[in-house]
């Protein structure tokens, strides 16, 4: 269902600073010449015809210090609206925004407007991860990397900002870490299960030692949810109601400092790997499919800007219709929050990862999956709770027992399923089946107890009787 391009987004987002050397070569000036130089095949008089051949080819111009062949489409207005509106066939879905706006506003009939909302998030999330993608090819690995890390989730972030202005913090709290099952269940499972069919081998591998290492950062987030949720239930806060806040708040900060830490150690481990001859490889096996930026510079920003603001007027709508298209459909507000909303955001990335698997690109797949949720966990969740403190709203990480409980099983699945490096399609149907229990373990969940006062209340109901009754006696 994802284009090409978004598939390439999502291959540059697996390592912030593994961009493609061969496509950094090109834009820091350097021609095919030099990669064809290189070659072990082009020696002596080959190698001189070889270049007289490729600098014969067409005549080169330079545009924004990127070099193409003149008989390369030119850029320009129409040129992008047509790459960008035309180019993928999600977009045939961008009319049910403007059809979600006027139903809003003409019947107020919210069960119509949030699945319209939805369907028209879908293509505008691909085309944001397209229009990134496009603006990596002008800056340098470093950059490019971490504008996709940042844009990748740039939708479930718009979605959870506009629940936080609204005051829906289990909406915020419930839709994030849906984002991360759906990754680490559904997207993985799907592409381990895809893989292991289509590639026709036993087992499929994949780089162990980075899985181990978001592993370990997932468990360090679940470590940062943990401590406010159990001092919330066993009421052992110093402050009733403050120390937890104040906890959440200390902790966010920490993960976001350990998520800079982590986004530094990536890329410089990166650079200093620098596998040239893995790239120069790929540059003989891929000289026919060397990837060019589609638009200019400006025109991506521009783009970037135009998709962010429709998502977030769209956000709008579909924020407002959660609790109407609950009562609509007769569906928990849990249930659209952990699976719905986190399904369509990430609709581009779960096919990309599904088509790596199916080439047999597993660590792309990782990538895109087990990245994502790395992202959202020590990065997506830590920011929203600053966020809130920012907009006097009391977001905390007490995420509450059951859905701090079903996150840490699946990290703890995940984490024993990745530890031996490889993957089978029974692995991907084992993660694909969890994913179906925790959908509808959370479908038949009411989130009764939004303030975490359920417990209490009932706990009081049963003890204070019996406590009267055997005064009473005595």
């Amino acid at each position: 269902m994802a284009s090409t391009a978004a598939a390439g987004s999502d291959s540059r987002r697996l390592l912030p600073g593994h961009q493609n050397s061969h496509q950094m070569d090109r834009i820091n000036g350097n021609s095919l010449k030099s990669t064809t130089a290189v070659s072990p095949f082009s020696l002596g008089v080959d190698e001189f015809e070889n270049d007289t051949l490729i600098a014969s080819q067409a005549p080169s111009q330079r545009i924004g210090g990127f070099e193409r062949n003149a008989g390369s489409v030119s850029w320009g207005i129409f040129h992008s609206l047509k790459i960008v509106l035309l180019k993928s066939k999600l977009n045939l879905l961008i009319p049910c925004g403007f059809l979600a706006i006027i139903v809003n506003y003409l019947t107020r009939n919210h069960g119509w407007v949030f699945p319209l909302t939805l369907l028209g998030i879908i293509p505008l999330a691909e085309r944001l991860g397209f229009s990134t993608e496009q603006l990596a090819f002008f800056t340098g690995p470093t950059v490019g990397g971490l504008l996709n890390a940042t844009f990748g989730n740039a939708t479930e972030l718009i979605i959870s900002i506009h629940a936080l202005r609204s005051g829906k913090l289990r909406v915020v709290q419930q839709s994030l870490l849906g984002s991360i099952l759906s990754n680490l269940l559904l997207v993985l499972g799907c592409a381990f299960f895809s893989g292991g069919i289509t590639c026709g081998k036993t087992e499929q591998n994949f780089n162990k030692s980075g899985a181990v290492v978001s592993s370990g950062l997932l468990l360090m987030a679940v470590l940062g949810l943990l401590p406010p949720t159990v001092l919330h239930y066993t009421h052992s806060e110093v402050h009733s109601g403050k120390s937890g806040l104040a906890l959440s708040r200390f902790s966010s900060c920490i993960m976001l400092v350990a998520y800079a830490c982590y986004i530094y150690f990536e890329l410089s481990s990166s650079r200093r790997r620098g596998e040239f001859s893995e790239v120069r490889v790929a540059n003989l096996g891929d000289a026919n499919n060397d990837e060019n930026p589609e638009m200019s510079k400006w025109e991506a920003i521009a783009w970037l800007a135009i998709l962010t603001v429709w998502i977030s007027v769209l956000s709008d709508y579909l924020v407002d219709a959660i609790d109407g298209a609950s009562q609509a459909w007769n569906i928990p507000v849990a249930f659209i929050s952990v699976i719905l909303l986190p399904i369509v955001g990430n609709a581009a990335e779960h096919a990309s990862a599904v088509m790596f698997a199916t080439k047999d690109k597993l660590d792309l797949s990782l990538g895109v999956a087990i990245g994502s949720s790395t992202q959202m966990s020590m990065f997506g969740i830590p920011f929203c709770v600053v966020i809130g403190w920012m907009m006097g709203q009391p977001m905390d990480l007490n995420f509450h027992l059951f859905e701090t409980a079903s996150l840490l099983m699946t990290v703890l699945v995940v984490a024993f399923l990745l530890q031996d490096g490889t993957s089978n399609c029974l692995k991907g149907l084992m993660l694909f089946l969890c994913y179906l229990i925790v959908a509808a373990s959370f479908y038949v969940h009411s989130d009764q107890d939004p303030d975490g006062k359920l417990f209490t209340s009932e706990l009081s109901a049963a003890i204070i009787p019996s406590i009267k009754h055997k005064l009473c006696v005595d």
